[in-house]
């Protein structure tokens, strides 16, 4: 069994039992297990304020205090996600499909703030009562404690900075996605990477969606091409679109090769144009910069 993702953010792997396979717990949890697990989490963090900004709170004095959202959290929920059934979150969240918790996840991510002013409403142990918060400390930290557990569900999830579920890279491609491309040419290469990146790990996302971010990878190095010719070889520059002009990726011809696996070809042949763009870039920029240095020098 493979072993589970990396659950703690000071840490490059796995604790010791977990690490070396003699924990019985290292599987991979079920739906079950990470409801309860975020449901602890969603109270800790209502406990301490971080949704009084959007979502309100009740007060023993007052009654309910309303947010940003206004009164009416579940028809909120309602025009955000298309959903019923899910508001009060502490009591529906047992009953959630998985659709329904990673849609919740990215909606309180959205309206997650960490209080920076507040005050505790002793009467009746009321709780804390906030007045001033910090949106991108809240989301920082809902993040950090929310993929914690992410990571350990299935194969592996994490929420992203945008706020979006996507599934974990394949263990040890992790860096593909994690490395920063260098700076080229932002609006026709690096946006473009980085929304098929998205794209191909989005939650559920279908076997369309990953041949599209595969295209918008190969229609970006296409792009670069003229650029490519000046630092490669012939042969090895025309090596590099054979995959995508062949299998059915950019074309549609009668010679085209369709007859594969798609679940597990389309992965390899994600991960392999995705690090052909990341070899491909530096070596245009470290020739830019050498002839812009040859240049100067003159």
């Amino acid at each position: 069994m493979e072993q589970p993702r990396n659950i703690s953010a000071n840490r490059k792997s796995p604790y010791y039992s977990v690490r070396t396979g003699k924990n019985d717990q290292s599987a991979a949890i079920d739906l079950p297990t990470l409801l309860g697990m975020f449901k602890t989490l969603f109270l800790q963090f209502e406990g301490e304020g971080y949704f009084q900004k959007s979502l309100g709170y009740e007060c023993v004095d007052d009654g309910f205090v309303p947010g940003e959202l206004g009164y009416d959290l579940q028809g909120t929920v309602l025009l955000e996600l298309r959903k019923t059934g899910l508001t009060p979150i502490h009591r529906q969240i047992e009953q959630y499909s998985e659709d329904d918790l990673f849609d919740m996840i990215e909606f309180l991510h959205d309206h997650c703030a960490k209080p920076t002013k507040r005050y505790y409403h002793s009467f009746n142990n009321c709780g804390w009562h906030c007045q001033e918060f910090d949106i991108g400390a809240g989301r920082t930290e809902f993040r950090e404690k929310v993929n914690k557990v992410l990571a350990i569900y299935s194969d592996g999830f994490e929420l992203s900075s945008d706020g979006e579920v996507l599934s974990l890279a394949e263990t040890g491609l992790e860096g593909l996605f994690e490395a920063p491309l260098p700076t080229l040419d932002p609006s026709n290469v690096e946006q473009r990477i980085d929304a098929a990146r998205r794209k191909f790990r989005r939650h559920r996302s279908s076997l369309e969606d990953r041949r599209d971010a595969i295209r918008e990878l190969a229609d970006v190095l296409e792009y670069l091409r003229p650029q490519l010719k000046q630092v490669l070889q012939p042969k090895d520059e025309s090596d590099l679109f054979n995959l995508a002009n062949n299998f059915g990726i950019r074309h549609h011809n009668p010679s085209q090769k369709t007859a594969y696996d798609k679940g597990i070809w389309y992965s390899w042949m994600f991960y392999y144009y995705l690090a052909t763009l990341h070899a491909a870039l530096r070596l245009i920029v470290r020739a830019n910069t050498t002839t812009k240095e040859q240049l100067e020098s003159l």
